[in-house]
Order: C-alpha cells, then sequence, then structure tokens
C-alpha cells in the first residue's frame, strides 16, 4: 500500500506543480494581454474549474505526503506535505478577497482596477507556484535520488 501511496502523493504534487506553473507561464500572462474586461471575464470561469482541481490536489498530495513521512520518519515528505496543505490556508487568507473582487459580476471595476487586481492575483498565485514546484522537487528528490 505504501508504494501506491507515496506515487499517488507524488503525481498529485506533480499535477498541482504543473497546473500551476501552467497558468503563471502561460494562461495569465495571456489573460492579462487582453483588454481587462475581457481579461476578468476570462478569469471567472477559469478560475472557478482550476479552484477545484487545484485545491483538490493540494489537499490530497499533503495529506498523503504527510502521511508517508510521518510512517516512514521522512522529512523531507513531512516538509512537502505541509507546503502542500499550507496552500490553503494561504489561498484563504492572502488571496480571496482578490478572488472575491475578480469574481463578483455586480461590482462595476474600472479599467485600471481590474487590470491592479489581475496584476496582485498574478503576484499571489506565483508563491504557490513555488510552494508548489518545492514540494513536488522536494518529493522527487526523495523518490528517486534516495
Amino acid at each position: 500500500m505504501q508504494p501506491f501511496l507515496e506515487y499517488f502523493t507524488l503525481g498529485a504534487a506533480g499535477l498541482f506543480a504543473g497546473a500551476a506553473v501552467y497558468v503563471s507561464a502561460v494562461e495569465h500572462p495571456a489573460r492579462l494581454s487582453l483588454p481587462a474586461h475581457h481579461a476578468v471575464a476570462e478569469f471567472r470561469p477559469s478560475y472557478r474549474r482550476g479552484a477545484v482541481m487545484q485545491a483538490g490536489l493540494a489537499f490530497l498530495g499533503g495529506l498523503g505526503a504527510l502521511a508517508v513521512g510521518i510512517a516512514n520518519g521522512q522529512s523531507q515528505w513531512v516538509v512537502a506535505g505541509a507546503l502542500l496543505l499550507s496552500l490553503i490556508p494561504y489561498t484563504l487568507l492572502a488571496i480571496l478577497k482578490t478572488n472575491h473582487r475578480l469574481m463578483d459580476k455586480d461590482e462595476l471595476l474600472s479599467e485600471g482596477e481590474a487590470q491592479t487586481l489581475l496584476r496582485r492575483w498574478g503576484r499571489l498565485h506565483a508563491v504557490r507556484t513555488a510552494f508548489g514546484l518545492s514540494a513536488f522537487a522536494l518529493l522527487l528528490g526523495r523518490t528517486f535520488l534516495v
């Protein structure tokens, strides 16, 4: 059972990191190249779908990494699990206010406000990308290099 959990966890962390990199490096920069009202209109359905996937991957990958790390006494797995799980409160505490403003169809954002919020969201999401990549690198190193 443990090898399955290790590879499942590695897969969840890898999918999270890959999705985060894609959003940070491709999707969000492309979104920012649009006029702000179009960028916000694209952000809304994209974020709704991506948030469910990424939250689930962070949660499953984080719990799996903690379980493997605690069972085996492997600190790299515990750190990776903590990194992935920390993304959930980070999103709720640091990003949620920005998300709500961008997602609120009743709030009429000026072009400047929309651009400011989208750029802020991109910077905040970059932190998730860095944490996700760090967690995945720790798990890869522990799985294949040791």
